[in-house]
């Protein structure tokens, strides 16, 4: 086997959770292959240098195996590298969310001193 479909081997390689997942992301112009966005349908190679935005972040990545099959976590790890770069641009998106101030989600109606405070920020 020389190549292998893009949303076959996403989903091989456990990018996402499904095959579907992989060909929307795909449809939605998050991979991305050399500089061109890729489709579904694009055969994937060894070698190829691969861009993949998925929920655990951008992850630039070097294909080294093919498969058609989804397999244990272990093996999909084999199936690429991840350059350093993406592992030090991922490691400090990281620690800027972490860094980030989490705020809390009012629940229900607010209080007159909230409206107040509301309007105030609306300058009104």
């Amino acid at each position: 086997m020389d190549s292998v479909r893009m949303d076959k081997w996403l989903w091989a390689a456990r990018f996402f959770k499904t095959r579907a997942l992989a060909a929307e992301s795909c449809a939605m112009g998050r991979v991305v292959a050399g500089t061109v966005v890729a489709k579904a349908s694009r055969d994937v190679r060894v070698g190829d240098r691969l861009r993949v935005k998925n929920a655990g972040g951008e992850f630039e990545i070097e294909v080294l195996g093919l498969s058609s099959m989804r397999g244990p976590a272990a093996k999909a790890q084999e199936l690429y590298r991840e350059t350093d770069e993406s592992k030090v641009a991922r490691a400090k998106v990281e620690e800027m969310r972490e860094l980030m101030p989490e705020f809390e989600v009012p629940v229900g109606r607010p209080s007159k001193k909230q409206r107040r405070d509301i309007q105030r920020l609306r300058g009104r």
